[in-house]
């Protein structure tokens, strides 16, 4: 039964379904930072191409986690060519302090689907957790001593960044489409509405807030129900299950990015 918690790592959270599912809570809680909000208001693919850009994200998140060196180093030049041309207003995707934003979503978007479905963390796994998802940083423009030395100090960075947090109007109505399902099939639009839901009752008060989107009292409570349920139902799936989901993404991304072997140390089967 021990095995049904996963290490408290990088792989460990990565590899479970139910990151994958949080996908975009992370989205929203990136773009809500008025710099990178206005960038990939002006140039992602998300609302035109949905199925084009989680590729392309989920490409770098996996093969930094359980890619091999030569993997890792081809989805970061692939990234930065990406990055490239990614210019707006007060923008410019190879800023470090915005890149340690975007890494910082990770961490906290990691963690917190990590406890809902597993229980909280001890302070000793959680500051392991930290420290091993600082690579999203590192491996791209932020320096190691850009990232916070420590636990206490990340919780820190997170409150100021996000108690200053103010989302325009531009950047409002990207997040709404998204959440309606953009432009993606229909088919995928018609199925929008659990994971509406699951999105919003995933955000961190303030940015749900800064969006200005609807959440009540009994909205909340539905969800904490939902959760209840959801957690003891997800760890008793067998690990294949629960894996399957980074298993494909993974053979995916090697794929794409000519890996040479189906499988790497660590990876979830």
């Amino acid at each position: 039964m021990m095995r049904r918690r996963p290490d408290p790592t990088v792989q460990g959270v990565v590899g479970e379904a139910v990151f994958l599912l949080s996908s975009p809570r992370r989205f929203l809680t990136e773009i809500a930072l008025a710099p990178v909000g206005r960038g990939v208001a002006e140039h992602s693919k998300a609302l035109t191409h949905p199925i084009a850009r989680f590729r392309n994200t989920s490409a770098y998140i996996y093969l930094v986690a359980f890619g091999s060196d030569e993997e890792r180093r081809a989805v970061v030049r692939f990234v930065n060519r990406a990055h490239a041309p990614v210019r707006a207003e007060g923008y410019n995707a190879f800023d470090p302090k915005l890149q340690l934003w975007i890494a910082a979503v990770m961490f906290h978007g990691g963690r917190d689907i990590y406890e809902r479905f597993f229980g909280p963390l001890a302070r000793s796994e959680a500051e392991r957790m930290y420290r091993e998802f600082a690579v999203y940083g590192t491996a791209l423009q932020v320096p190691a001593e850009l990232w916070p030395a420590d636990l206490a100090g990340f919780e820190d960075y997170w409150d100021s960044v996000v108690a200053d947090l103010v989302v325009d109007d531009t950047v409002r109505a990207y997040a709404h489409a998204l959440l309606r399902g953009g432009h993606a099939p229909w088919y995928i639009r018609a199925g929008m509405s659990p994971a509406r839901f699951l999105t919003v009752g995933l955000l961190d008060a303030r940015i749900r807030d800064a969006y200005g989107l609807l959440w009540t009292d009994p909205q909340q409570r539905r969800f904490d129900r939902a959760m209840r349920v959801a957690a003891p139902l997800y760890r008793a799936l067998p690990l294949r299950v629960r894996h399957l989901p980074a298993s494909l993404v993974l053979r995916d991304a090697r794929r794409r990015f000519g890996a040479r072997s189906a499988t790497a140390d660590g990876a979830p089967a």
